[in-house]
């Protein structure tokens, strides 16, 4: 099991009162410690204000800070956990995702989903459709982007859906990884967003599922790829444990990845919040993941 950090960008408060620019040197300097500890991957959240509720403090937007990173690095995985689907055009996602990958030498995955935060949403005058809705567009966005992405540079790209349409459009570059980036489709709702995965991920991500209650989950995850028949072996499984249910250091939390392991999950991601703070938060983590078993470079 590969384990994954999500670096402190400001979403959650823990840049509450910071000045932007020792802000942003954090989130690079927590970047530039994982990689050197051994984790697999980096992600950020793409969120543009805090959470729980609004605040006048900073988040930073994930793309451009993507865009940076990848800069900034030369090893780890390099992601979003996950984008919100209606924020950006899917065609404008796919073109933006082929670029990084190229400034990233081929080290970026695309995580989406149909997005929730509605104030977020409101505040920056995308609406709020209904859910069915917004797993609509998902679905459309996702036949946008399979097809922006698709191998072959000569490819032009036509789909047109009820809430995403291209015509004969043109992605180069393409992406450096082949067949394409991998695509990741976040979300727990097992009726859609799980028969999504399936028809065109190539990673299904869960959020804050417990071990116990993922385990009840796989027959249903296995089934949504037996229903069209593709193998289920070939849909990675991933989790983003929630920070206030990883805990401290110690035998627990060591436990707690040692489930996720156990049940065959490819990788877990995590924000650390005290690592926007203290550089021992970081190796902490790390010895605990190696304790558990994970992979660590």
């Amino acid at each position: 099991m590969q384990v994954g950090v999500i670096a402190p960008q400001g979403w959650t408060g823990e840049y509450d009162g910071w000045p932007a620019d020792r802000a942003w040197a954090r989130t690079v300097a927590v970047t530039r410690q994982a990689e050197r500890l051994g984790f697999e991957s980096v992600w950020l959240f793409d969120h543009f204000q805090t959470v729980p509720d609004p605040t006048d403090e900073l988040t930073f937007e994930s793309f451009t800070s993507l865009a940076a990173l990848a800069a900034l690095t030369s090893r780890v995985r390099l992601g979003h956990i996950v984008i919100c689907n209606g924020f950006r055009n899917p065609a404008l996602v796919a073109k933006m995702i082929s670029t990084l990958d190229v400034i990233s030498a081929g080290r970026m995955d695309l995580g989406i989903g149909a997005g929730w935060k509605r104030d977020e949403w409101l505040a920056y005058g995308y609406g709020f459709p209904e859910t069915r809705e917004r797993l609509a567009a998902l679905e459309d966005a996702l036949e946008v982007i399979s097809r922006m992405l698709a191998p072959g540079r000569s490819v032009h790209a036509t789909y047109d859906g009820r809430y995403a349409r291209v015509e004969d459009a043109i992605n180069v570059p393409k992406p450096l990884q082949q067949p394409r980036v991998p695509i990741m489709v976040g979300g727990n709702g097992p009726n859609v967003t799980w028969r999504l995965a399936a028809r065109f991920a190539d990673e299904l991500n869960v959020d804050g599922l417990w071990p116990h209650e993922l385990a009840e989950a796989l027959p249903t995850i296995r089934g949504r790829c037996e229903e069209i028949a593709r193998d289920p072996d070939s849909l990675a499984l991933s989790v983003n444990i929630l920070r206030e249910r990883l805990g401290g250091a110690g035998a627990k939390r060591q436990d707690l990845l040692a489930g996720y392991r156990e049940l065959g999950v490819s990788r877990v991601m995590t924000l650390v919040r005290d690592c926007a703070d203290s550089d021992e938060a970081l190796e902490s983590f790390a010895q605990d993941c190696r304790a558990a078993g994970a992979d660590l470079v």
